[in-house]
């Protein structure tokens, strides 16, 4: 493995750990209920983390929004696999290290800050609102991050406060996942699998829908983007 791939499965595992640590350790903090101060980690979390080491692997940091950039042809099959590896293992660890962080009782109370739908809400209006919220989430990425035209200096402000945003919206509904890594380590250690398939599934379908329809409809032909990611370990040939 080249050394770029392991300098960005790096950066890929560090940005999952650090939402996951930050977004579900204040979902436990706070007992799951101060929405801003949940939204706000989140945000923060992945606007930092795209800041910090967007240039080393993209910034990408989540399997649904690889899946989007693969559609896209941004990524590779094998890159976009390697980085969604990385990716579940870092919400993996993170989902560790909060339960050895905190006490039992908070941990508990809180479900380990695993997803849940919320009550009342259908798990047909939860797969709803996590294709629209990741939908928003890819769609300013590319706009931003991967489009050579979009304001590239403030992606990891805009990113992060899309971010932000949704959670305000879709917290109480479905979480306001977005992210299969954000879900993955949480529910894997808590034991927490209740319609585990929504926030993998509708992040998905959000992620490649935006993405598909800014790459091929909305992207103007005259220019040939360069992709938010290191493509050194990309065969020539088959570069974008």
């Amino acid at each position: 493995m080249q050394q770029n791939t392991v300098r960005s499965l790096i950066a890929e595992f560090i940005g999952p750990f650090t939402l996951v640590f930050a977004g579900a350790g204040a979902i436990i903090a706070t007992g799951g209920g101060n929405l801003v101060a949940i939204a706000l980690a989140h945000g923060l979390a992945i606007g930092l983390m795209v800041a910090a080491a967007g240039h080393v692997s993209g910034g990408v940091y989540n399997p649904a929004i690889t899946c989007g950039l693969m559609v896209a042809r941004k990524l590779t099959l094998l890159q976009g696999i390697l980085y969604i590896v990385a990716q579940l293992l870092g919400g993996l660890v993170a989902a560790v290290c909060l339960k050895m962080i905190f006490p039992p009782d908070m941990v508990a109370k809180a479900n380990l800050g695993a997803a849940a739908i919320g009550s009342g809400v259908t798990v047909g209006a939860a797969v709803l609102m996590e294709i629209i919220l990741t939908f928003f989430l890819m769609f300013v990425i590319y706009g931003t991050a991967v489009d050579e035209r979009g304001p590239r200096a403030i992606a990891p402000l805009v990113i992060g406060l899309t971010i932000t945003m949704d959670i305000f919206v879709g917290g109480g509904v479905s979480g306001a996942v977005m992210n299969p890594a954000r879900h993955f380590g949480p529910a894997l250690v808590a034991g927490a699998w209740a319609n585990w398939w929504v926030w993998y599934l509708a992040p998905v379908v959000g992620a490649v829908l935006a993405a598909a329809l800014y790459a091929y409809v909305l992207q103007d032909d005259r220019t040939t983007p360069t992709p938010a990611v290191v493509e050194d370990d990309i065969p020539r040939d088959r570069r974008v």
